[in-house]
């Protein structure tokens, strides 16, 4: 009796134990509900991001590889890479041609639609379509256009917005990468300068000094959020570190030595502000010092993905290490199963796990088109959940830095549980 219900415990903690990494299949079955349903301007440049980290490293800032990158592309990197430039082939060529500067993207944003440049610079760079689609053109009408066509701030902040001047912490995802990635690759010093300048600008206005978490919008006449919106700071920390990435592989590294060390600290700053809130459950509430009672609350998987995935790449490339115990607790709290469920038969199988559908959609999340309201599908939490995923393997691969400040997480409150009940019926070690 004793070695049956011994048997019993100790398979559902195999189950429990297996259930913290998403496989690569599972992980495969997100992107595919990603691909399914990316759409706007900065889903479809978050998913061009994703796949460059998740498929194609070489050509990822995050990668040691210096900048530029390879003009032809190579083995698992061109296959990688397909999906990326079928994107940028897409949305260069049904762009809306004007004789002046226009976005990659009509779309009543400013900022979304440049998240898509990287892709169409990386499709120019690897000779794509041999120059019948126009992709320097298109950046270069991108670029334009932000600097000169898109209202600002009085100290140069560029606006988020189109029609008026409205900043957006998201900005700080979609533009200053494109910018610095624009000039490293065309050897433009003065807009590698002008990535950090825009970051630099937005943290002034967004970032709240006593808490350390940058408010989501600010400025502007109508829709302003003053909420230290979860994702929104999980915008400005991956911003942040695309940007970083690329100076710091670049020939003009030795540069911005001062301005690395400033968007170093910068991340630091949001994991330290916005960590201290996660509660026990592992996941932040969409506003993340909000009581979980107050209007527009709720627990969204989407931004802790998106935070877990900063900490991750934080650690491999900057060696801050203070927050890996609590993107590991949130990172296994979303691979945990149901603990009454049976192993799937299929390593693709998202059927019996807490944080998503049978489908493979992630849950709960935010609404990406009403950030006050929870949502049932979001591409963008998808995008999220395969960062994070392509951010622990290379912390991973790193060699797990700082991994014994993560110890603590190993261990959960629901294992550690079984552990204590098999104690209680009678130290199982011997009768096995």
């Amino acid at each position: 009796m004793r070695r049956s219900i011994t048997l019993i415990l100790l398979g559902t903690l195999t189950r429990y134990i297996r259930a913290q990494d998403l496989t690569d299949a599972q992980i495969g079955t997100i992107n595919s509900r990603l691909s399914d349903s990316a759409k706007t301007s900065w889903e479809l440049g978050t998913r061009t991001q994703t796949l460059i980290e998740l498929n194609a490293q070489t050509y990822s800032v995050f990668s040691d590889q210096s900048l530029p990158p390879p003009s032809s592309p190579s083995g698992g990197d061109a296959s990688g890479l397909q999906a990326v430039f079928g994107i940028a082939k897409s949305v260069v060529s049904n762009r809306v041609k004007t004789s002046g500067p226009a976005p990659l993207v009509e779309d009543g944003s400013a900022a979304d639609p440049a998240s898509i440049g990287v892709a169409v610079l990386i499709a120019n760079l690897t000779g794509q379509d041999k120059g019948q689609v126009d992709y320097s053109g298109a950046a270069k009408s991108q670029i334009d256009y932000l600097l000169t066509s898109v209202p600002k701030s009085s100290d140069g902040a560029i606006s988020h917005r189109a029609a008026n001047l409205q900043l957006w912490s998201d900005f700080v995802y979609m533009v200053p990468p494109f910018l610095a990635y624009y000039g490293v690759t065309t050897k433009n010093k003065s807009m590698v300068a002008e990535a950090y300048n825009q970051v630099k600008l937005y943290r002034n206005h967004l970032r709240d000094g006593k808490k350390g978490m940058w408010k989501h919008i600010a400025l502007g006449t109508s829709g302003n959020d003053d909420g230290f919106w979860s994702t929104g700071n999980g915008w400005a920390a991956a911003g942040i570190l695309r940007v970083w990435a690329t100076m710091k592989h670049s020939g003009y590294s030795s540069s911005f030595k001062n301005e690395q060390k400033d968007l170093a600290n910068w991340v630091k700053e949001i994991h330290s502000g916005i960590y201290q809130h996660l509660d026990n459950t592992n996941l932040f509430t969409n506003y993340a010092d909000r009581p979980l009672t107050s209007s527009g609350n709720f627990y969204d998987a989407s931004s802790t993905a998106f935070l877990a995935s900063t900490v991750y790449r934080a650690a491999v490339l900057l060696d801050q290490h203070t927050y890996l115990p609590q993107a590991e607790r949130s990172r296994k709290a979303l691979s945990a199963s149901n603990s009454n469920s049976s192993s799937s038969t299929s390593s693709s199988s998202l059927d019996s796990y807490k944080h998503f559908t049978s489908e493979g959609w992630l849950t709960p999340v935010v609404d990406p088109h009403a950030f006050g309201q929870q949502g049932s599908q979001s591409p963008e939490g998808q995008a999220f959940v395969v960062q994070m995923h392509a951010a622990w393997k290379e912390w991973v691969k790193d060699g797990s830095k700082g991994a014994n400040a993560a110890s603590s997480a190993r261990l959960t409150v629901e294992v550690q549980n079984l552990v204590l009940l098999v104690g209680l019926i009678g130290g199982p070690l011997q009768w096995l």
